[in-house]
């Protein structure tokens, strides 16, 4: 048991864990902070996936934060990469100083009597209990231990390999074998292209229903341009909000005229693939641009292995496993040597920890969200969730500064705790605003959304930003105590 009380806590140590660390020093340089690592080496999504070709699934001039630029001319980047990015952020700015590994936090309850958070932590030496002033969670919203994984009829009697992307072996074999990945996110639609290319005989995707997916150029002209004339700093900046603009552009258009967005998305991967390719049956997805979100393919690697005849996609739903492989309800045999169930995440909050106040449970499933950031009625805490419509890293910046310029205008006014206070403003529409099957099923866990501000969540840069950097802190929501 540790007496000492910090002044903070952030909970997990990927890309959301990082980012809120390097503001607090910079901004909070007199807060004691301390970040809490479940397992034994930072990166999280970076250093727990080891897939063939796990890469961002948005730009790196995005999704790398902001006071850091990324130098590397590619857009869409390998998760090596990523991981060494992060690490060098860490131990360039002192972050890695703060983080203990192998700590994770079973359970928080707050106290209105000590005005702190009380933490109980699993470690490497026992179970420790940690006390804090404020409470930052960084840990996503996906379980790291269980991903979705539906049962299929007759798998039992395939003889070959089922894997799951999440928990993939570097020890497994695949070279020269036939493959069939199912399902068609940004899992599957990296591990296809991938698979050909590291030595796999035949990969086919097998989709229950098609995916939006876009080639992108994966080496960034611009950005190679701009450093030739102009410090490395700018060269980012620069190309950073040109891509800002060009995906709020996109997502707003697509809103406003879905049926032109469609068109234009199917009509450019019909020219990456072959003719006569039945691209609407395969490429037309049943749902609007950015209901669900959009797949990257760089420098169109799908479509290439597609068009090479090494790839294959078929799109129906699964009627049952054979022996060697699988049959489709349309009748069409897949033989494959190995099966990969790329069939999506299983959404999990805090890390799994549970939440109380005063030693009564608090459920997220009741609550509101306040700025897409504070959830109603949990005192001096603060939940990192990224863009579903952006890059992740937009909006955890934009929530670590605000988290900064909360804590400094409480300690300018001497004020302890701070609290939104839930108002009677609940809307039916998705928290995460959009009509993914891991946010469907994620439901009934996930916060609620708000028909206006600030309990609204508007998945837009330029309207947050405005919002947390040049908007008042207190108004008719939040109650602080002295």
């Amino acid at each position: 048991m540790s007496n000492r009380i910090r002044d903070l806590v952030i909970v997990g140590a990927g890309i959301s864990g990082i980012g809120t660390a390097y503001w607090l020093k910079r901004k909070c340089p007199k807060k004691d902070f301390t970040i809490l690592e479940a397992r034994d080496s930072m990166g999280g999504t970076w250093s727990l996936f080891k897939y063939p070709g796990i890469r961002s699934d948005s730009d790196m001039f995005t999704f790398g934060y902001r006071f850091k630029p990324w130098n590397n001319p590619q857009s869409i980047s390998s998760g090596e990469n990523i991981l060494e990015y992060l690490r060098e952020t860490a131990t360039d700015a002192g972050i890695d100083e703060h983080i203990k590994f192998g700590h994770k936090m079973i359970s928080a309850n707050w106290s209105d009597e000590s005005r702190t958070w009380s933490l109980n932590v699993r470690t490497p030496k026992g179970e420790e209990e940690i006390v804090c002033k404020f409470l930052s969670i960084c840990t996503g919203y996906y379980d790291y231990h269980e991903a979705h994984r539906p049962p299929f009829k007759g798998e039992e009697n395939f003889k070959g390999k089922i894997v799951v992307p999440q928990f993939w072996s570097k020890d497994l074999n695949y070279s020269g074998k036939k493959m069939a990945v199912v399902g068609s996110g940004a899992t599957a639609v990296t591990l296809v292209p991938s698979l050909v290319e590291s030595g796999a005989l035949h990969v086919t995707m097998v989709q229950r229903s098609p995916t939006y997916i876009m080639n992108l150029p994966n080496r960034n002209k611009l950005f190679m341009g701009l450093k030739k004339v102009l410090p490395g700093k700018w060269a980012y900046r620069l190309t950073r909000w040109k891509n800002i603009s060009l995906q709020m552009i996109s997502f707003g258009l697509s809103k406003l005229f879905p049926k032109a967005m469609k068109r234009l998305l199917i009509n450019a991967a019909a020219k990456d693939l072959p003719d006569n390719y039945p691209v609407e049956k395969h490429f037309n997805p049943r749902y609007n641009p950015w209901e669900q979100r959009l797949c990257v393919v760089p420098d169109g690697d799908l479509f290439r292995v597609i068009k090479a005849g090494k790839a294959t996609v078929n799109t129906g739903a699964i009627s049952h496993f054979t022996e060697s492989g699988l049959i489709m309800e349309s009748g069409d045999e897949i033989a494959a040597d190995i099966v990969v169930l790329a069939t999506g995440l299983k959404m999990q909050l805090l890390g799994g920890a549970s939440i109380s106040v005063n030693g009564t449970p608090a459920l997220f499933k009741d609550a509101m969200i306040y700025k897409g950031m504070m959830v109603s009625d949990l005192p001096n805490f603060i939940y990192a969730f990224g863009y579903t419509n952006a890059s992740w890293t937009l909006k955890v910046d934009l929530t670590a500064n605000y988290l900064c310029k909360l804590l400094n205008y409480m300690d300018r006014k001497g004020y302890e705790v701070v609290t939104p206070q839930r108002e009677n403003l609940e809307s039916d529409d998705d928290f995460l605003n959009l009509s993914s099957g891991y946010i469907k099923r994620a439901k009934k866990i996930l916060p609620k959304q708000g028909k206006r501000r600030p309990w609204r969540v508007y998945q837009n840069y330029l309207v947050d930003m405005l919002a947390t950097r040049f908007g008042r802190v207190k108004d008719r929501v939040l109650k602080f105590e002295r």
